[in-house]
């Protein structure tokens, strides 16, 4: 039986998609900031913004494009859950899910190191994703906002 979702609006590229979900689980490693607050996720580079108290220093950036990096070199496997809103209650925040969110709810697994709800495309494993760097971040008003670039493999 094929589950029934909602449809999904958005296309992504599946790298700079994936990609987002590590940079996310690698804040939320290195700071206990929580997940993005609102995201711009496009081919050639993307945004995402988190709640955050100050700017980022040079070696903290340097650390999460290491990171994120090591996560994408080691080839995790990339792969998805089906489930019920009730069953992932206690694993995940559902408030941000839509009003009319059907019952049927996917989870997306990056290996062991990162699992979210998500309705967009991925790719199999990380080693797809290619290299992961920062091309700028700026603060204001307790947001912080990560800009990021892929150089894809070929």
């Amino acid at each position: 039986m094929t589950p029934e979702l909602n449809a999904h609006n958005k296309r992504e590229f599946p790298p700079m998609h994936t990609a987002e979900h590590i940079l996310n689980a690698t804040m939320v490693a290195m700071f206990n900031c929580g997940r993005h607050v609102s995201a711009h996720v496009e081919r050639t580079k993307s945004k995402l913004d988190y709640i955050f108290p100050r700017p980022l220093t040079d070696d903290e950036i340097a650390e999460i494009e290491r990171r994120v990096n090591e996560v994408i070199d080691a080839d995790l496997p990339v792969n998805e859950e089906f489930a019920t809103q009730a069953e992932v209650a206690e694993r995940f925040d559902l408030s941000r899910l839509p009003d009319d969110a059907s019952e049927t709810v996917r989870v997306i697994h990056v290996g062991d190191y990162d699992q979210c709800l998500c309705a967009g495309t991925h790719v199999s494993h990380t080693a797809q994703i290619g290299h992961f760097r920062i091309s700028s971040t700026r603060h204001s008003d307790g947001r912080l906002r990560i800009v990021f670039r892929l150089d894809t493999p070929q």
